[in-house]
């Protein structure tokens, strides 16, 4: 995919909720996660956990429209029982992630879909802790029997052509190493295209964040069979 759309992808991400000059020094604390509704407690279908920033909460778009609903929508097109459950927080940093780990753990996903790291990238944090809270969170599924999708991220190219280097094989080394299905750019074929994107022009509309789903279950439905 071309450079130009990497670099736009970003500054989309960069929306997840734009932090205060105070807050780039330090993660915003992560929201908790909703409550489990009497019927998402009755129902018996194993859990895909979608767990990310504005991306996967569904940032500008109505109820119903984030990439996760509409990923629940083609299992059940294509009848495969699994129940999506979103815990994506706007603004989120992979600090976050492991804030919120245990309650992820929690509900005893059978496939995460694991879409954290570029705040911490757009904030400056040191790379290695990026890696390590990546690396913790995917062992920590792994080891409770959970299969992983990693979703790969970049940083617009002003950050440096070694820090974005360095940013970006984060997610293609952790993949090889933890034998975790990769998505190689989270945002393909929807960062540079108008029709997939809100009036602001930095977020996916429903269109959009129904593309995204589609890549995420090309990526997914292996993993179900």
């Amino acid at each position: 995919m071309p450079r130009r759309c990497w670099v736009f992808a970003l500054l989309l991400l960069a929306a997840c909720g734009r932090p205060s000059p105070e807050a780039r020094q330090q993660a915003p604390p992560a929201a908790p996660p909703a409550a489990q509704t009497q019927e998402e407690k009755a129902d018996p279908r194993p859990v895909i956990l979608a767990f990310g920033d504005s991306l996967t909460a569904g940032y500008g778009v109505e109820p119903g429209e984030s990439y996760p609903d509409h990923l629940q929508r083609m299992l059940d097109e294509r009848g495969y029982a699994f129940r999506v459950v979103n815990l994506g927080v706007s603004g989120d940093t992979t600090d976050g992630g492991v804030s919120r780990l245990d309650a992820a753990l929690l509900l005893k996903p059978r496939i995460v879909i694991l879409e954290l790291g570029a705040n911490d990238g757009l904030r400056g944090l040191p790379l290695e802790r990026t890696r390590a809270n990546l690396d913790l969170m995917i062992n920590s599924f792994q080891g409770e029997g959970t299969k992983v999708i990693l979703a790969g991220m970049t940083l617009p190219r002003n950050y440096g052509p070694k820090y974005v280097r360095d940013f970006e094989r984060i997610f293609r080394e952790l993949a090889k190493q933890r034998g975790v299905v990769a998505i190689p750019f989270f945002l393909e074929g929807v960062a540079m295209n108008a029709e997939l994107m809100q009036p602001d022009a930095l977020h996916p509309n429903a269109a959009g964040c129904r593309k995204v789903a589609e890549l995420v279950f090309r990526h997914l439905e292996p993993l179900l069979r």
